[in-house]
């Protein structure tokens, strides 16, 4: 018997950067449910920064949604110094992942699950995929799309917080998430379509509309600029950029899922429902 105001089929949901060290996005995760009970959630990063925080919210997820699929964001990553688990780099990355197994989310390091309901079958595929300092400037070094940020007052916090241990840089582990990931991409079955998620967007044409461009340089890799061409993409789902919206790229739907920061959300009156409908497409938020 369904519920009244819910669907009568599963639907497999998104939504990024719940950032749930705020109070308020706090309160927003606790009423997050499903409509029916066979509903999936993807978080495509950033839940939090601290170990404690992420596991409550995944928890609370969990606990709810059929399936929850996790991708980590940059802030998962960083390792602040009032958190009590001080692991650094690929280290913390795989004690999220470890977490994440304790509490059934599936990770990026886990079997790719196969989306059954409307709008299905189709893999979901969970990324793990850094930046490596590429959506720069044309004829640019690193090292100048560097100062030219930091001439303007832009540096991100990773560069403080994300350590990328046991690799030289994020660039470093960049290079080697995108070499894993793509033997995992290979494996897929052809005959499906995907849904491609990774917290960073897979190409710059999200980063187009920043307030800031200099901070496009933290934002992603022109390594999986044909990834949604290449691995046949029905929709790719990320987050990062707190400008939700969604676009089309060769005819591929892009959906920016986040939630984002409380004065975010008053300044754009973005009140409503925070979680968007990937599947099925159509399907009301």
């Amino acid at each position: 018997m369904s519920v009244p105001g819910t669907v009568p089929h599963g639907r497999l949901l998104a939504i990024s950067d719940l950032h749930v060290g705020y109070a308020r996005n706090r309160e927003t995760v606790l009423g997050l449910r499903p409509g029916h009970a066979d509903d999936w959630l993807i978080v495509a990063g950033d839940v939090g920064e601290k170990m404690a925080d992420v596991r409550w919210a995944l928890t609370v997820l969990a606990e709810r949604f059929a399936t929850v699929i996790w991708v980590p964001g940059n802030h998962e990553l960083w390792t602040p110094a009032d958190d009590p688990v001080q692991l650094r780099g690929e280290e913390r990355y795989r004690e999220l992942v470890r977490m994440c197994r304790d509490l059934g989310v599936v990770t990026p390091e886990d079997d790719f699950p196969v989306w059954r309901g409307a709008g299905g079958p189709v893999v979901v595929v969970p990324l793990f995929v850094l930046y490596d300092y590429t959506f720069r400037p044309p004829g640019t070094t690193k090292e100048q799309a560097r100062h030219w940020a930091e001439s303007a007052g832009i540096v991100c916090t990773d560069e403080f917080l994300l350590h990328a241990d046991p690799y030289q840089g994020a660039d470093d582990w960049c290079r080697a998430r995108l070499r894993e990931s793509e033997r995992r991409l290979a494996a897929c079955d052809p005959a499906l379509p995907t849904v491609l998620v990774n917290h960073f967007p897979l190409t710059r044409e999200p980063t187009w509309v920043l307030r800031y461009p200099q901070f496009a340089q933290w934002c992603g890799t022109t390594g999986t600029a044909r990834w949604h061409l290449e691995h046949r993409a029905a929709v790719v789902v990320y987050g990062h950029l707190h400008i939700p919206r969604t676009t089309l790229e060769d005819g591929v739907r892009f959906e920016e899922v986040s939630l984002g920061y409380p004065r975010e959300q008053d300044l754009y009156g973005r009140h409503g429902d925070p979680l968007r409908v990937i599947l099925p497409a159509g399907e009301p938020s």
